[in-house]
């Protein structure tokens, strides 16, 4: 808007001379052909061959063209289930770790029970990022995601603790606990009431030798157990509560990567 507006300053104030005669720029028409090449419908090519492929087998299998009309309705919807299931909605350029998208993944089937989640998400002020917040009928949730080395065996000591290998993984423990505050902290400015934010690491590649075990106020489990974590709790707030949430946690936490 301020470029428009000096622009429109540096113009003259007065018309023309003499009016222009009107241009007309001439219209391209979008073939097939151009469609059927362009990059941003490659899953809908692949649905095609999967659909005709389909109809065809089927249809001559059984000699009907409505078995094969039957079979390539169900082979596009298959194929609709399973992108929808299985792409990431974070591009690949941005992906931090296989570990994100694993548990992406997990927590994208949580979406018909009524949660919801942001992933990549910036604390501000600083170059911390919460990988996922989850808002659903059990609370709010910051899930970080963390691949590790299955070579090297993880331990705890006296539940203060977490080593991977000789590794003291405190800081990253204390990192996990401070940007699940700092969400609380925004979130509850924003909505005018306390909204508690529940710190979680879930590791993967090697085994854990515990389901699930706070360390230094944060929960550490495996990352193929983070919906039982999220779901096992009790029910404690509303749809309307957990749309409100989720509306602020979305303007007070940007994007690490906005469009």
């Amino acid at each position: 808007m301020g470029d428009q507006s000096s622009e429109q300053a540096e113009r003259p104030s007065a018309p023309p001379e003499a009016p222009a005669s009107p241009t007309y720029a001439p219209v391209e028409r979008t073939s097939l052909s151009s469609l059927w090449q362009d990059t941003r419908y490659r899953h809908l090519r692949r649905r095609a061959v999967i659909a005709v492929a389909a109809g065809v087998v089927f249809g001559v299998l059984f000699a009907s063209w409505r078995l094969g009309l039957t079979a390539a309705i169900l082979a596009c919807v298959a194929d609709a289930v399973y992108r929808a299931r299985t792409v990431s909605s974070i591009p690949a350029w941005r992906r931090a770790s296989a570990a994100e998208r694993q548990t992406e993944a997990q927590l994208k089937k949580l979406e018909r029970n009524g949660y919801k989640t942001l992933h990549a998400r910036a604390i501000p002020g600083s170059e911390a990022q919460i990988d996922h917040l989850v808002v659903g009928p059990t609370g709010v949730y910051a899930v970080d995601s963390e691949k590790w080395d299955k070579r090297l065996p993880v331990r705890v000591q006296s539940h203060r603790k977490l080593f991977h290998g000789p590794f003291n993984q405190k800081p990253r423990l204390d990192e996990a606990r401070w940007e699940a505050a700092q969400a609380s902290d925004l979130i509850s400015k924003a909505l005018g009431r306390e909204i508690t934010v529940v710190p979680s690491l879930a590791i993967y590649g090697p085994p854990i030798p515990w389901r699930i075990l706070n360390i230094r106020e944060v929960d550490v489990f495996s990352g193929g157990l983070v919906r039982k974590w999220i779901t096992k709790r009790e029910r404690s707030l509303t749809t309307a509560e957990i749309d409100a949430i989720y509306r602020a946690a979305e303007r007070v936490l940007p994007s690490r990567y906005p469009e």
